[in-house]
């Protein structure tokens, strides 16, 4: 017990400036869509008329490239009646699609995802603070010919892997020596004087949110370090080495030398909505050559949805469907490793995880003051009962 005591106090004295700054960055990107969207309102919610009638997808498809002159890439078709339709347009010498939102009712473009807001750079800068410590913001390398966002990937990676062997070796710690004792560490007493309730709010907030806090612990390193990546997906026998045989790509069938016409996206929507049929949000992805392929994910919506989509790829001209994904059809291992992020940024069930992911957050934060106060008040009673005992030796020895 003395020896995990030791180790689990070290740990986190080595880690904690740098585990709060991660976990108070990741405790406000929880609500990271929620934020952004209503500080630019205007983008994605729109009035509902009285007649509810919305122009055609294809209409609308027709307006944004007017808008831009650019080729639509995907578009985004929300299941609520008072959402925007998105529309992403390649734009050229940019690698990113833009994303142009459009009133449904009455065609009018209300703007694009490259306009800033104050909330939104504020957003942009916690998710840097998460992921790199800030260190993206530096130009010039800190280290060699290290980049800078490769450095503090490597230290955020590393404080997390601490931070999670942290948790395990608090687990064993707060386990009492009498199993008689066990209720005690699941109470916090706020009566008590504030050694005790710091005491308590460090072991029993830890104990009672474990089980998240692992699950970002276990998953966030996975985007530092590809060997820790690697060992993930072979843990969940998903890995796929360089040398394995890629899966056949899919294609649409072009008959001789003319080209059918693309079917219009109206006949997309309703077949992909024939294809999954069940109430949420329809992303298509168009084909951007002769031979390509629709692709076409559905989203659940609602309190508890998951992120996760049933997917479909059809022929860009036939609308045969090609392949079909259920997520739920899926084997166990391919459904965890497909929802490695979301059981990171918490939203694994929707909003109601999102809460809870963002109180284990906030206990996570907490943890490395709390405990570095418990270090320091042991140190000073340690160091008071030294003193208490060199004075009696003193006084002792002048007898």
């Amino acid at each position: 017990r003395k020896f995990f005591q030791d180790v689990h106090l070290w740990l986190g004295l080595s880690s904690g400036l740098i585990v709060i700054a991660i976990c108070l960055s990741g405790t406000i990107y929880v609500f990271n869509t929620e934020l952004t969207e209503r500080a630019a309102s205007h983008l994605y919610k729109v009035e509902v008329p009285e007649n509810g009638a919305k122009l055609s997808v294809d209409s609308l498809a027709s307006i944004v490239q007017q808008k831009t002159g650019a080729q639509i890439a995907s578009v985004l078709i929300p299941e609520a009646a008072n959402r925007t339709y998105q529309f992403a347009v390649k734009v050229k010498g940019k690698e990113r699609n833009v994303t142009w939102m459009i009133n449904p009712y009455t065609g009018l473009v209300l703007g694009n995802s490259g306009e800033k807001n104050g909330t939104k750079e504020f957003m942009g800068t916690m998710f840097s603070l998460h992921r790199w410590l800030l260190l993206d913001k530096i130009e010039k390398p800190i280290i060699g010919d290290l980049p800078n966002r490769k450095l503090g990937s490597i230290i955020t990676g590393t404080a997390t892997i601490i931070f999670t062997l942290g948790c395990l070796t608090g687990l064993l710690i707060w386990f009492p020596k009498k199993i008689r004792h066990w209720r005690q560490g699941l109470k916090i007493k706020f009566r008590a004087n504030w050694k005790r309730l710091n005491h308590d709010l460090h072991n029993t907030l830890a104990f009672y949110s474990l089980i998240f806090l692992l699950l970002m612990g276990l998953t966030g390193p996975q985007w530092s370090f590809e060997w820790y990546r690697e060992g993930l997906q072979k843990t969940l026998g998903t890995y796929k080495s360089k040398d394995a045989p890629k899966e056949k790509k899919l294609l649409s069938k072009v008959g001789g030398d003319i080209i059918p016409p693309k079917a219009q996206l109206a006949s997309i929507v309703n077949t992909a909505k024939s294809a999954l049929p069940f109430d949420g949000d329809l992303n298509v992805t168009l084909a951007l050559d002769t031979m390509g392929t629709v692709n076409v994910a559905r989203y659940h919506r609602g309190f508890f949805a998951s992120p996760a989509a049933d997917r479909i790829t059809l022929d860009q001209y036939s609308l045969v469907v090609l392949k079909r994904e259920i997520f739920k059809e899926k084997p166990t291992n391919e459904r965890i490793a497909g929802s490695i992020k979301a059981l990171h940024v918490g939203n694994v069930y929707g909003m109601f995880t999102k809460i809870l992911y963002f109180i284990a957050c906030l206990i996570a934060t907490s943890l490395p003051i709390t405990g570095t106060i418990i270090w320091i008040n042991k140190w000073k009673k340690k160091l008071a009962r030294a003193q208490s005992t060199r004075r009696m030796e003193n006084v002792v020895a002048l007898d």
